[in-house]
């Protein structure tokens, strides 16, 4: 039996929702560079309204977003918008700079990579009228210590800076640049943030709980919510005050994707196939080889693991089993190097990964996961193996 089916076989089975239970919700797909195979699905996406989990249900999938963002900034790179090695103070119209390291330039190479000395010691989720360009004046924003470029620190502020830099660079909104380079050229429905899905879409969409059953995130009642952003200082939510690159935190480019379970494997054959999809190139054979090169791995003294969990990392990506000490960076316990994300937030695991190999893969996630849930063998937690191993 799968392990979805294992761990939530009873809630399947019962004709009303449950008591909740550990984890809520969850799905698993595998496929290959050419084909995906039918999802495995289990749980409620919506206690309440005793909607079961469909793998067309659209959920927040946390940092694998980074990834996504990644494509889109390589594809943008591709078409000659933007520069992965060039000074973003230019293109955002005011100067960037680790005010402890002030010499040193701040690149998309290095925001992306997390080497660019941002932490997350100042919010980075901002209401709609905040400027970046002051929350990023506050020293608490940058190590001290590390300049850009010699040591990896895994921070979300990073993405929000991305995002001002796309906006800055097509003078569009970044959910919509998102909508146009990556979700429509894979005939996926997804989103940032809500605004650019479908009222059906938002509909569908899996909440995020508590394991005790408590809502979290996009307990969407039905129908899109009245506003897809964290609202203004002022409590308004008027989406016409936007400004580009004024906020780059908007749309949460560091964790906000809502895309459903065969979404993710769409961009996992992506990746798959080497920047080709359906017999189109997305990515250009360059930029694709620079996705899929390192950028940096752990020497035992060159940046935070977090518990070995990250051990080598590139243009938002992750790459595992890494065989340094201190690495326990491989959920699926064979050794093999994948690449891919994990994500982790508002009670929810998920994970998009890639064999380049043998050109497989596997995306997955599970709901109301506990923040202390049991360990593994490895960095990630025990159900995130189970569903890495799908057993």
């Amino acid at each position: 039996m799968s392990i979805l089916l294992t761990l939530l076989a009873a809630q399947l089975a019962a004709a009303a929702p449950p008591p909740p239970a550990e984890p809520l919700a969850g799905a698993r797909i595998a496929f290959s560079r050419t084909a995906i195979a039918p999802a495995q699905t289990a749980g409620y996406a919506d206690i309440a309204a005793a909607r079961r989990l469909r793998a067309d249900d659209p959920v927040r999938v946390a940092s694998i977003s980074k990834l996504a963002v990644a494509i889109v900034v390589l594809r943008l790179v591709d078409a000659g918008v933007l520069d992965l090695d060039a000074d973003v103070s230019d293109r955002l119209g005011w100067r960037l700079r680790n005010p402890a390291h002030p010499q040193t330039p701040i690149t998309l190479r290095l925001l992306l990579s997390h080497r660019s000395s941002l932490t997350d010691a100042v919010d980075y989720v901002l209401p709609l009228d905040a400027e970046l360009q002051m929350v990023l004046a506050d020293p608490k924003a940058w190590d001290a210590v590390n300049p850009p470029a010699r040591y990896f620190a895994y921070a979300n502020m990073n993405y929000p800076v991305i995002a001002a830099v796309i906006e800055r660079a097509t003078g569009e909104r970044f959910d919509r640049v998102m909508q146009a380079q990556l979700f429509a050229p894979l005939k996926i429905a997804a989103c940032f943030n809500w605004d650019q899905c479908s009222d059906a879409s938002a509909a569908r969409a899996v909440v995020l709980y508590e394991p005790d059953g408590t809502p979290l995130r996009d307990d969407n009642q039905g129908g899109k919510p009245g506003c897809s952003v964290t609202p203004a200082s002022d409590g308004s939510c008027d989406l016409s005050r936007w400004v580009a690159g004024r906020n780059g935190a908007i749309f949460s480019p560091q964790g906000g994707m809502r895309i459903s379970a065969n979404g993710l494997a769409r961009i996992g054959q992506l990746l798959a196939g080497d920047g080709v999809i359906d017999g189109v190139r997305l990515l250009s054979p360059a930029s694709f080889e620079a996705l899929m090169t390192p950028l940096w791995t752990y020497d035992g003294r060159n940046g935070d693991t977090q518990g070995g969990f990250y051990c080598s990392y590139g243009l938002g990506i992750t790459f595992t089993a890494t065989r340094v000490a201190g690495c326990a960076d491989d959920p699926f316990g064979d050794g093999r190097v994948r690449i891919g994300h994990a994500g982790e937030a508002y009670r929810l695991r998920s994970g998009l990964w890639v064999d380049r190999a043998d050109g497989s893969g596997v995306a997955y996630y599970a709901t109301g996961v506990a923040i202390d849930a049991p360990k593994g063998s490895s960095a990630f937690s025990a159900i995130e193996e189970r569903l890495a191993r799908g057993r």
